[in-house]
């Protein structure tokens, strides 16, 4: 799990032109210019862990959760003598984000009805030897800061479960209240991945926080 690298760029041209407001360039130097940022596979097959040790936070035992931290933008690791560390949203690398479901569905290695978070991690599971090909496939790459509390949004307060939400910012406007009508799982147990039944909920939410993978209306 990498923390930000020193040589990630980020470019603000709202300044100059205003209707780029919502949009922040990543690249890196290359003598006199600056080029896109490294993709994920990229990254992999350099090797920043080894160029930047200093920016590991953590090394974690699961290819797979560790790409879903990504996608989820925070989350917990939990260390050797039982203690938890807790990782935020830091950075991305700005490549466009790429849905691994939609990559082993165009495939033909599962049904885009199985390509959900679970569908993944049983693919993965099954083809260990793959999954490298497959996660690089989307060349987006998050990095993270360790945090004290459970998270913090954009406007640096804490996330509150069940209460915040991200969308992009493009469409919609930081802070903003909004009211949701859902269907929510029902767990048989904590260590069950399948939910035993839905049921029909709905809530206030406050739009609090945003992410890379977080695009469209």
């Amino acid at each position: 799990v990498l923390g930000v690298p020193p040589d990630l760029l980020t470019i603000d041209l709202s300044e100059v032109l205003p209707d780029l407001k919502n949009m922040r360039l990543r690249g890196r130097l290359q003598g006199n210019k600056i080029v896109p940022y490294y993709s994920r596979a990229e990254i992999t097959a350099k090797g920043l862990d080894k160029t930047y040790p200093d920016r590991v936070l953590v090394w974690v035992d699961d290819a797979v959760e560790l790409f879903f931290l990504q996608i989820q933008g925070s989350g917990r690791v939990r260390l050797p003598d039982g203690s938890m560390m807790r990782l935020g949203y830091a950075d991305q690398n700005g490549h466009p984000y790429k849905a691994i479901g939609r990559v082993l569905a165009d495939r033909g290695e599962i049904p885009i009805e199985q390509a959900s978070m679970q569908g993944i991690q049983a693919w993965a599971r099954a083809n260990p030897e793959r999954l490298g090909e497959i996660l690089d496939a989307n060349p987006s790459y998050v990095f993270f800061r360790e945090l004290q509390s459970a998270g913090v949004t954009f406007s640096g307060t804490e996330v509150v479960p069940g209460r915040t939400i991200a969308t992009d910012q493009a469409y919609f406007p930081k802070g903003a209240l909004a009211f949701l009508e859902f269907e929510k799982p029902v767990f048989a147990s904590p260590e069950a991945t399948e939910p035993k039944e839905w049921q029909k909920a709905s809530r206030f939410v406050l739009d609090q926080d945003t992410g890379g993978a977080i695009r469209g209306p």
